[in-house]
């Protein structure tokens, strides 16, 4: 990707079948920049996706054929590409589920477009800097927690546990900085950068998905602790206190 911060000649892929939308976002967007690529169904996303590439994904939720859920899912099984979900939910669990599946953001119908290129430049900044920073050390471990950076991979106790990006990049601030004290904003804004103009909730989110995964009970975790009004702290003690 080229280190020019605008989005001059990027590729879109825009998942809408919704007429009404589709001409503004073709127009808006070419405005702007982009080459605008629109599928109109989630199996028509899926064929364009695997046939050329994109820079950033545009995805509706509601869709004929296939949803967009399932078509950001089957995304994810080949490409880290920044997806930007559309929704004209505004439920908590539909965000919940939509990080959960690994969207970088979401914006909910109706919508600026102004706002909309604010989130996709901000994706694509953030999604640069994730690929072209190399991690500090291959391998960072605290008590029973252990993460081997270069493989991507995360053990608990030499249990394997499977963690999304977002997941991984939080683990690893936290196992950089055990019994340290880190607050909300520096955790947004070291994971999803400085520009970040989503819910605050998503960071939540991704700290509650963690829980299940390394804690033997997430409702009373002894690895990630909350502190309240201030953010999360890693205790680097094993669960039994030794």
């Amino acid at each position: 990707m080229s280190k020019d911060k605008s989005p001059r000649g990027l590729r879109i892929l825009v998942v809408e079948d919704e007429e009404s939308f589709v001409d503004a976002l073709t127009v808006g967007l070419s405005r702007e920049g982009f080459l605008v690529t629109v599928a109109r169904d989630g199996q028509e996303a899926i064929e364009a996706f695997q046939s050329q590439p994109f820079d950033v994904v545009l995805l509706d939720l509601m869709l004929p054929r296939v949803s967009g859920l399932d078509v950001c899912r089957t995304i994810r099984l080949s490409s880290t590409v920044p997806i930007i979900i559309v929704s004209a939910k505004g439920e908590e669990v539909d965000m919940v589920l939509m990080l959960e599946i690994g969207a970088d953001d979401y914006v909910t119908k109706p919508y600026r477009l102004r706002e909309l290129v604010a989130r996709i430049r901000a994706v694509l900044r953030r999604h640069e800097t994730t690929v072209a920073t190399p991690p500090s050390e291959s391998v960072v471990e605290q008590g029973p927690l252990r993460l081997d950076v270069d493989a991507r991979r995360c053990f608990v106790d030499g249990r394997e546990v499977k963690l999304r990006k977002k997941e991984f990049a939080l683990m690893l601030l936290l196992l950089e900085n055990p019994g340290r004290v880190l607050t909300r904003d520096v955790l947004i804004d070291r994971v999803w950068g400085s520009d970040y103009v989503g819910d605050t909730k998503t960071l939540d989110v991704h700290i509650k998905r963690l829980r299940t995964l390394i804690e033997a009970d997430p409702k009373n975790p002894t690895y990630i602790t909350t502190i309240r009004g201030v953010g999360y702290r890693l205790e680097v003690k094993s669960p039994s206190g030794e």
